[in-house]
């Protein structure tokens, strides 16, 4: 902002939103787009790469976030590294890309990070003597781990733990959890009981909400959340809001922190992620976040910019969509 000029002067208020959206600077962005900043705002940001997260960013369940390929596709074009983080552990990287190609996003499998797969180099690392895995999750996580190497086995198919409180038939290294859409009583209650029997406690990610083009549904983080209120054991989390995630893709392609900027929706995962990253992280109101919700986070919730959707992210990074 110059020096005198006031904050009446900057921002214009749009009643629509509710907040406050800065007039674009001429001839720098998209004609129109609403770019919505917590106050005080930071200058534009001019990063090396851009690590988008995916369910409310690029995509709500089946359908693309308008404007989220074009934008993809704009900053590769001006030299922009892009890479995806997601807290969803239900496919393979594989798979994500292909969902990518889907919606006119080109992407490798290694330009992707999941729950799942950040968790199988947390073990790798860490943890090698965990071997023996009782997974409670979709198919996609499933298959990461077996590919992987590891002795996985679906909560679903173990054996044991029947309602008359039988116990396990085997013992199991660490209860692996994420999300799950076919989750059943049955299946919490033998993850419990491997938990119960020492084995460690990890999950993929702790996301309370899952958004679809249907509005939020449970993520994994209410799975995680019973099974921690059963068995009275914290997990260890390895997805967003950790860091570890975020620093995997810093590490691979060289990047500083400062050089490299986030853009998520979910102010309980993303935006922490991104500050104990060091990374500027932009707030997109696509996902599980309104306007409203968005001008009252502080703390490592709060944001560096809001952006209402894409185009206004195009606008703060100086880029045109086609």
């Amino acid at each position: 902002m110059a020096s005198g000029e006031s904050r009446a002067s900057y921002f214009a208020v749009n009643p629509a939103l509710k907040t406050y959206s800065a007039p674009l600077a001429a001839g720098r962005g998209t004609a129109g787009a609403r770019i919505i900043r917590p106050m005080p705002t930071p200058a534009a940001p001019s990063p090396r790469l851009v690590i988008f997260d995916l369910d409310g960013v690029v995509y709500r369940g089946p359908e693309p976030v308008p404007g989220a390929a074009e934008l993809v596709v704009a900053l590769r074009a001006a030299g922009v590294a892009v890479r995806f983080a997601t807290n969803n552990s239900m496919a393979t990287r594989r798979a994500y890309a292909d969902r990518l190609a889907g919606h006119g996003i080109t992407a490798l499998p290694e330009e992707i990070v999941t729950s799942t797969w950040a968790t199988i180099t947390h073990l790798r690392l860490h943890e090698p003597a965990l071997r023996r895995l009782l997974a409670l999750g979709a198919d996609g996580m499933l298959d990461e781990l077996r590919g992987a190497g590891y002795d996985a086995t679906p909560a679903g198919d173990a054996a044991g733990l029947d309602w008359n409180g039988e116990p396990l038939a085997r013992s199991y290294d660490a209860v692996v959890a994420g999300l799950d859409p076919d989750v059943t009583y049955r299946t919490l209650g033998i993850a419990a009981a491997a938990i119960r029997a020492g084995a460690r406690f990890v999950a993929t990610n702790a996301d309370l909400r899952y958004p679809t083009p249907r509005g939020l549904v449970p993520g994994a983080g209410a799975i995680v959340a019973a099974l921690q209120a059963t068995t009275g054991q914290r997990p260890l989390v390895i997805g967003k809001p950790e860091p570890a995630m975020l620093q995997a893709i810093l590490e691979a392609d060289g990047i500083a922190p400062e050089d490299a900027l986030v853009i998520g929706d979910n102010p309980d995962a993303d935006m922490p992620a991104a500050r104990r990253a060091g990374i500027p992280v932009i707030l997109v109101l696509t996902g599980v976040t309104d306007a409203a919700a968005a001008t009252a986070l502080n703390g490592e919730r709060r944001p560096d910019w809001v952006a209402a959707d894409p185009a206004a992210v195009a606008a703060l990074l100086g880029v045109s969509l086609s």
